[in-house]
């Protein structure tokens, strides 16, 4: 059972929408951080912060595999269940005001807000349209600006997402520190990587 503090510390965790899903993720099976982010639609940085989170509030535990990629996995499965009580000698206000109107506006509310989200669906479709085409455009190209598979994977599509130091890095892409610094310091010569105080970012992503 579960003391009052570590009950609210539990609850701040699960009260992230993103942190829920990663823990339904992983109900599955282990998972490493790409697989993640690429699962869940997340940046890698804000993956590694949640998961950081919930392996020091001991939800998570984490090993390595043989081409030391982390993976993480539930340390416990997590359930909550919440009992609801109905109190009795409970007034409940009265009703105020024209309940008519009230049904009326919520009605037109309700068809703006459906409206919207066909509209921001339709934007989704083909905003998911255009990465898939432009993802498959850079696996084309990749051998003809000599760029390899690890890099792409482990760095280029990471830094695509968001600027990242190399701690990050190292967490996203498994890579030993000396491998990822030599890696690096090739594609930044190449013109694909620049880095602007500790952060490494795609050459060019800010329009500088």
């Amino acid at each position: 059972m579960l003391e009052g503090n570590e009950v609210s510390r539990l609850l701040d965790i699960l009260g992230n929408r993103n942190r829920r899903r990663i823990i339904e993720l992983l109900r599955q099976k282990p998972c490493f951080v790409t697989e993640i982010s690429e699962r869940l639609v997340l940046s890698p940085k804000a993956v590694i912060e949640h998961l950081q989170m919930m392996e020091r509030e001991e939800l998570l535990i984490s090993c390595q595999d043989e081409r030391r990629r982390k993976y993480y996995y539930l340390s416990h499965d997590i359930n909550v269940i919440v009992n609801l009580q109905k109190q009795d000698g409970v007034t409940l206000p009265s009703v105020v005001g024209d309940q008519r109107a009230r049904f009326t506006r919520n009605l037109a509310a309700l068809g703006r807000m459906v409206r919207a989200r066909e509209e921001l669906l339709e934007n989704l479709e083909q905003l998911e349209r255009e990465i898939e085409s432009r993802f498959n455009e850079i696996v084309r190209t990749r051998e003809i600006v000599a760029v390899d598979d690890r890099d792409l994977d482990a760095i280029l599509l990471p830094l695509s997402h968001v600027d990242l130091t190399i701690v990050e890095l190292e967490e996203v892409s498994s890579l030993s520190t000396d491998e990822l610094k030599q890696r690096l310091g090739s594609l930044m010569q190449m013109g694909f990587v620049e880095r602007v105080n500790d952060r490494y970012r795609i050459r060019g992503t800010h329009g500088e």
